[in-house]
């Protein structure tokens, strides 16, 4: 059940010029409601703002006496740049636990697929599985990665692809993908989160390869409940769910990818 409180700011670490790692202490979330990464907090941005920002969660700590959780959100508009002046010590208004994570196993292996902004919502898993995870994280340009170091030290191997070939591979995160499998499809998944034709090409890939796959969807959010149609996406048997409340993370066989 999610519940609203003011949780306070104790680290605004900008990671380029419109990223930010902000970690806020959220009192029992994790250990009480079982806040996880890829989940996501409703985050009010400012008092003139009616609509409030999903961000996800990228890792928690059950810290005592408050748990904390980092949340790495890009800068796009009004909103998110009210958050992003936000300092330690102060105070924001947030609703969660919200949504749901990746689904894991003890002792699984999985192929983590991370583009641009999706690529935080994966750090929780790439960190607690350590060995038993190969990242690819796909970004524009050398100039926009982000928390490759974080994946470097928790990952058995991570490879990095940008769009214009400044930095790893020249190309969508889908070919490496592919190169990977050919070698070793023994993944007990793939956890996947980016735009929405970066999940489409990484889910048609793992099915031709028999992978399981999840993918975390990316839509606008307005309520984060489920109490309005702002981010119902069309599933393969015809039905409507929505991100907020039925995902974000749903099987990728489920989604209809041709809407």
């Amino acid at each position: 059940m999610p519940i609203e409180q003011l949780c306070k700011v104790v680290e605004m670490t900008p990671l380029n010029d419109s990223t930010y790692w902000m970690t806020l202490e959220v009192g029992k979330m994790v250990e009480e409601q079982g806040l996880r990464a890829g989940q996501f907090l409703h985050v009010a941005c400012g008092e003139g703002l009616l609509l409030r920002r999903p961000i996800s969660v990228a890792c928690v700590v059950p810290d005592e006496p408050e748990n904390t959780a980092a949340l790495i959100f890009e800068v796009k508009g009004e909103g998110t740049r009210w958050l992003a002046q936000r300092k330690v010590g102060d105070q924001v208004n947030v609703l969660g636990p919200l949504g749901n994570g990746f689904t894991v196993e003890d002792g699984g292996r999985y192929l983590l697929v991370g583009g641009g902004i999706g690529v935080p919502p994966l750090l929780g898993y790439a960190e607690a599985f350590h060995e038993n995870t190969v990242a690819v994280l796909g970004f524009r340009s050398a100039d926009r990665v982000i928390l490759a170091d974080r994946y470097q030290e928790a990952c058995k191997e991570v490879y990095l692809c940008t769009d214009d070939g400044s930095l790893g591979r020249h190309g969508f995160v889908d070919a490496q993908v592919k190169g990977i499998l050919e070698q070793d499809k023994s993944f007990t998944a793939i956890l996947a989160c980016g735009p929405k034709p970066m999940l489409k090409n990484v889910a048609k890939v793992a099915a031709e390869y028999g992978v399981p796959c999840q993918v975390s969807m990316e839509e606008r959010m307005a309520c984060g409940v489920g109490a309005c149609l702002g981010c119902a996406i069309q599933m393969a048997d015809g039905t409507m769910k929505h991100v907020c409340k039925d995902g974000p993370v749903f099987d990728a066989k489920e989604v209809d990818w041709n809407v």
